[in-house]
């Protein structure tokens, strides 16, 4: 059965990039409102745990929280959220109130759509060419020359994507540079790990490179990708 916790929000996760983009943005609201606390289940990522450990995402207990068997998955005052982009949107449309990292749909519908635009670019297309391309190059118990050329190569494409974006910008969504929010946490917590498939982020993309050391000095990104412990 899933957690009985007396805090609002429980975070069911491990230490993966969309992992760390929910608990980054935990991290970013309990930093700014002083008010929201959440607790952490370290969840069993491993196939041969199914059957066999009771936090492991195949569990019929977590596919009640998310049908998938992915994490993250999040439940707030028991209403689960499954999808990680999901989580963002839902955390930011309960907590984050002054739109510190968010955009408001009603006020700045443009912003909100634009905001969107990037979470979707990430979602759909960083997130899972880049974990292709890691799962190939890394875990892949064999070689696929065809497999990891095909996937590190869309890989990039969508880095050239981000690098024209913050060529002359601080951050993905926002008129001038930009404002630190929804769509670079979650783009950032994938981009960061691009050496894992040997792209060379200072040599390739110099702006993707610049943005991500701005966003990882942040506190509370340091104390997102700590969890969980």
């Amino acid at each position: 059965m899933a957690t009985t916790s007396t805090k609002p929000v429980v975070l069911y996760t491990q230490g993966t990039p969309n992992g760390h983009a929910a608990s980054v943005l935990l991290e970013e609201l309990k930093a700014t409102y002083n008010g929201l606390d959440y607790e952490t289940v370290s969840m069993s990522i491993r196939d041969a745990d199914i059957g066999k450990v009771h936090n492991q995402v195949k569990s019929p207990w977590f596919l009640e929280i998310n049908p998938n068997g992915r994490i993250p998955a999040i439940t707030h005052e028991g209403f689960p959220v499954f999808e990680t982009s999901a989580i963002l949107v839902y955390l930011a449309g309960q907590f984050d109130k002054e739109h510190k990292f968010s955009r408001d749909p009603v006020s700045d519908p443009r912003g909100y759509s634009e905001e969107l635009q990037w979470l979707f670019f990430a979602h759909g297309g960083v997130g899972p060419m880049q974990g292709q391309a890691g799962f190939f190059t890394r875990f892949a118990p064999e070689k696929i020359p065809y497999a990891i050329n095909r996937y590190v190569t869309e890989t990039k494409r969508l880095y050239g994507v981000l690098e024209a974006r913050l060529k002359d910008r601080d951050y993905l969504v926002g008129p001038g540079r930009g404002t630190y929010g929804l769509a670079d946490i979650k783009t950032a917590t994938w981009v960061r790990f691009a050496s894992y498939i040997d792209i060379k982020l200072e040599e390739e993309f110099p702006a993707i490179d610049a943005w991500v050391k701005r966003i990882e000095a942040r506190p509370a990104f340091q104390a997102g990708i700590k969890v969980p412990a």
